[in-house]
């Protein structure tokens, strides 16, 4: 169901009453870049898994190390 010129009018002056014409913009920057952020979680997903899942096992040796050394003192 596309909006047409009327209904189009009325959704921007209700915007416009909610939200304000000083707000408006930092309003709309502020979704903007929450939804890029959310396109860029998105996509990235499998590729923050797998370097979060190496990290840990790389943190795990170097925390067993340093309790070894803290038992020997």
């Amino acid at each position: 169901m596309p909006l047409h010129g009327w209904e189009f009018l009325i959704i921007v002056v209700v915007v416009l009453i909610v939200f304000g014409v000083g707000k408006l913009p930092q309003t709309l920057g502020s979704l903007g870049k929450g939804i890029r952020s959310f396109r860029k979680a998105s996509a990235g997903e499998d590729v923050d898994t797998e370097s979060s899942e190496s990290k840990s096992k790389k943190e795990e040796p170097a925390k067993e190390k340093d309790t070894a050394d803290e038992e020997k003192s």
